[in-house]
């Protein structure tokens, strides 16, 4: 999605832009079942796809708005944030990540000076005199002034670069589950907080719903092996009352959670971007919100150099200013992040009660409580 999203973005800069992917996104059916890897698109990110002429055909294909979002974990202690509050008309999308990547693949084809190579695997990366030479398994070679490493947590770009990275695995998995609801499509996303981690859940289009289930490795190991009848009894044992019982479930999958942050987002004629950059916890859906905020300053960054003929668009100066725009506000949320994990992921009851009784106060409407919100959704 973040790499689609860079490509269509330099080539409307009028750069020559070549995208290199081993597999082509499967093309949009509306009969497909729906994918459990789905994403909460924020406003910031609309207006981003906005730009790259992607949303409206994003929005003809399967999502559903939410409007508020609600956190909690003993009953009568909640914080709500509702798009109300800001006036505005939705908070975001929830979306297939599948259809995010679709949407701007089709601006492809808008473009003469953008080249998609796919299937193709990159074999080697070498320093050439133009900047860096990128060798494909189909024999092309591709001579570059600048490489843009979108290529996910484990990136080869990254690794060739000689850039390290900073982190941890969190000893815990998050497991995704589709259900098929008795209830009409949703607009509230909301999620409660237990010692082993969170249970949540996203609205997805239709009579349909996203359950979040965090816990530790081994249980949602364990969890996966379970028959569907299992698995829903298993889900009414754990899943807060909020959650109507009257439902199926469809699909699932799990991933492990991990938080990584390279110690540098560029080298010599190289930059990194998304989850190649930074891997956060997922708690509050902002991992590929962030990697479209990278996308957004490096254009910025890019189409300020390019404004002046004379200055070399892809020297370090240019990517050491998008590197000091994105570093701290990435940093910021991941650690904001892990502190909401790490302060909900025990049950000694003076903290439980000082946490709760937070949430309690933060339900309040307060220009602060405004101004959180806003950051959240990229607006501020």
């Amino acid at each position: 999605m973040v790499g689609a999203a860079a490509a269509v973005g330099l080539a409307q800069l009028g750069l020559k832009v070549a995208v290199v992917e081993a597999q082509t996104p499967e093309p949009y059916e509306v009969t497909q079942p729906l994918d459990v890897r789905v994403s909460a698109v924020s406003l910031a990110s609309e207006n981003l796809l906005a730009r790259l002429g992607a949303l409206e055909a994003l929005l003809q294909m399967r999502q559903v708005a939410y409007r508020g979002l609600e956190t909690w974990e003993m009953e009568g202690c909640i914080t709500r944030f509702h798009a109300e509050q800001l006036k505005l008309s939705h908070l975001g999308h929830i979306v297939e990540n599948r259809l995010v990547q679709q949407a701007l693949w089709q601006q492809f084809d808008q473009y003469d000076n953008l080249t998609l190579c796919c299937p193709s695997r990159v074999n080697r990366m070498v320093r050439s005199c133009r900047g860096i030479e990128v060798s494909l398994d189909d024999d092309r070679v591709l001579d570059c002034h600048l490489l843009v490493g979108a290529d996910g947590a484990n990136s080869l770009v990254r690794q060739w670069a000689g850039i390290g990275v900073a982190g941890w695995d969190y000893s815990q998995a998050c497991m995704l589950i589709n259900i098929a609801t008795a209830e009409d499509e949703q607009d509230i996303t909301w999620q409660q907080f237990t010692p082993k981690g969170p249970r949540s859940l996203l609205p997805l289009p239709g009579n349909n719903a996203s359950l979040v289930w965090y816990d530790d490795a081994n249980t949602i190991s364990n969890l996966m092996t379970l028959s569907e009848k299992q698995l829903k009894q298993a889900i009414d044992d754990n899943f807060p009352a909020r959650l109507n019982r009257d439902f199926t479930v469809v699909s699932r999958g799990s991933f492990p959670l991990t938080r990584r942050h390279a110690k540098q987002y560029y080298r010599d004629n190289l930059v990194l971007l998304g989850d190649a950059a930074h891997t956060i916890n997922p708690l509050a859906g902002q991992g590929v919100n962030l990697g479209f905020k990278d996308v957004d300053a490096l254009l910025e960054q890019l189409a300020s150099a390019l404004s002046h003929p004379e200055a070399e668009w892809w020297n370090t100066t240019v990517l050491a200013d998008y590197q000091r725009r994105r570093w701290y506000d990435n940093q910021l949320m991941m650690t904001g992040m892990d502190l909401f994990y790490a302060g909900f992921s025990n049950d000694i009851l003076p903290l439980k009660l000082m946490r709760n009784l937070s949430l309690k106060l933060a339900d309040i409407n307060t220009p602060v409580k405004q101004q959180v919100l806003k950051y959240a959704l990229g607006l501020s």
